[in-house]
């Protein structure tokens, strides 16, 4: 169980979260808001119940409970097997705390978020901007640029430490996502688009190999796969999505969009089209760079991973603990944000895109900006 205590525009708009500070930026008033706790649980048969204002844990086989306040947790996760009361269920949607549920290897099985209070008029611009072709492809274009950009700033920061051949392999590969950026421009559909973005995806991992350290006792990472992962890094990607998907996913119901209409990913049922859209140009580095630091760092080790029958890899309980506590840290660290003026926590930046995002479907932006590392 983890605890995880330019220019002429104007401002981003205000949204329902708590604010804690006020930075004075000539022109404008920028507002940030406070990082609140989310609580993760993910050891099998914990009990979870409401007591009054706070939060009762019981853990299995462990003599007494802890005690949290409500009122300091964003948000509850919790993997596997754990027992939630109806009571405690209630109070959180009432509050609109988030529920999220995970599998035990931690795959996103659903999210509860308690009764719909966004802006109506947002949402249902919203729908007509998925139904607008030129628009929805121009919001497409622009979530792919930036996770090719972000994409490629991984791969030349890489390139600078990296003794030859493997710097020159690294260099050839970020020339051909700046490639891929250029063709996006003449894109004239979507499953160009995704064509496009997916050819660069390939280029991308094929190139990771050379960003990580070697190390003797883990197997290989050759290529990206999942469902289920194959290897301890794919496995550590796939556990880390997971965290960024839900990241993302508050970040839009805060704002007031809808998380299930999309202008990249199709809409089906059940799946929160545009938190996978807005995910994308953050995987790069809120993600993928994370993980890369934890093995290189030797953070992970092979003790950290199962393999199961089949093939299949997944964080042990520690290896969990190990990734949840260094997360943690990682939401605090802060990024340059163009269109803030200041640095922004990383756990932040997903809400403060969702702004800029529902700013241009308000037709307040001409286009949407994606976030890139600069």
């Amino acid at each position: 169980m983890h605890a995880e205590a330019p220019g002429q525009h104007r401002p981003l708009p205000a949204g329902p979260e708590r604010p804690i500070c006020h930075r004075h930026i000539p022109g404008r008033r920028v507002t940030t808001t406070e990082l609140l706790n989310t609580l993760y649980v993910q050891t099998q048969g914990t009990d979870l119940r409401l007591e009054h204002d706070t939060l009762r844990i019981h853990l299995p086989d462990t003599p007494g409970r802890r005690i949290l306040p409500l009122r300091r947790l964003d948000g509850i996760v919790v993997y596997g097997h754990i027992n939630l009361s109806t009571e405690l269920i209630t109070r959180c949607a009432q509050d609109r705390r988030p529920i999220t549920w995970m599998s035990w290897g931690g795959r996103y099985l659903a999210r509860l978020d308690g009764a719909v209070h966004g802006n109506v008029l947002l949402r249902h611009a919203q729908h007509q901007v998925h139904d607008d072709t030129t628009t929805r492809l121009s919001i497409a274009r622009n979530l792919v640029t930036g996770k090719i950009r972000n994409s490629r700033w991984i791969l030349l920061r890489a390139a600078r430490d990296a003794p030859a051949p493997r710097n020159a392999l690294i260099r050839k590969a970020a020339e051909d996502l700046a490639i891929a950026v250029g063709t996006l421009e003449a894109a004239g559909s979507i499953d160009t688009v995704m064509g496009i973005e997916g050819q660069a995806a390939r280029t991308y991992f094929a190139a990771i190999p050379h960003l990580l350290s070697p190390a003797a006792e883990l197997p290989p990472f050759t290529h990206r796969n999942r469902r289920p992962p194959t290897d301890p890094v794919n496995a550590a990607l796939s556990f880390t999505y997971g965290l960024l998907r839900g990241l993302v996913h508050g970040a839009l119901e805060q704002v007031g969009l809808d998380p299930y209409i999309g202008f990249l990913h199709g809409i089906r049922p059940g799946k929160p089209a545009l938190a996978l859209d807005v995910m994308e140009e953050f995987r790069p580095v809120l993600a993928d760079r994370f993980i890369l630091t934890q093995f290189n760092r030797r953070q992970l080790r092979a003790n950290h991973f199962d393999h199961l029958t089949g093939g299949a890899v997944s964080l042990t309980d520690d290896g969990r603990k190990e990734l949840i506590a260094a997360w943690q840290e990682w939401k605090l660290q802060p990024w340059d944000h163009p269109l803030a003026g200041r640095g922004v926590p990383a756990g932040l930046l997903p809400v403060v895109q969702a702004r800029i995002l529902a700013r241009h479907i308000r037709s307040e932006l001409p286009g949407y900006l994606p976030w890139t590392v600069t």
